[in-house]
């Protein structure tokens, strides 16, 4: 269960987001964001191969810890924002972008991203 503190974007208790692979930075399946989290792993969503691709190539081979496309992940806030601002740019496209579950993403996300950005790239929940 998530931390009775821990809310949504839009102000409710955060929802549960995967155990299939347990996710969040603490490992809960909620995208959780303790003191302790300086990445801010806010951003829930579903990973692409498109993507995984991307992140690996900046650094971050989120293959390692297990995923493969359509995966479902509590992404740093900050590197989803990457995606999106290299969405244009990218052989790849929107492909490099993860569709986000707006119930599921930590309210924190919006200390780097903006909510009308998030809902252009929410999943129809």
């Amino acid at each position: 269960m998530a931390n009775k503190a821990s809310l949504n974007v839009f102000k409710n208790p955060l929802a549960f987001l995967s155990s299939t692979p347990m996710t969040g930075f603490t490992r809960t399946g909620h995208c959780e964001v303790p003191a302790s989290d300086y990445g801010n792993h806010s951003v829930a969503a579903e990973v692409s191969e498109e993507f995984l691709d991307f992140t690996a190539s900046q650094g971050n081979d989120l293959r390692m810890a297990g995923l493969k496309g359509g995966c479902k992940w509590c992404l740093c806030a900050s590197r989803w924002k990457e995606a999106v601002e290299a969405a244009g740019r990218d052989p790849r496209g929107e492909r490099i972008v993860p569709r986000v579950f707006l119930n599921a993403t930590n309210a924190r996300a919006l200390e780097k991203v903006e909510l009308e950005e998030l809902k252009r790239w929410a999943v129809k929940e």
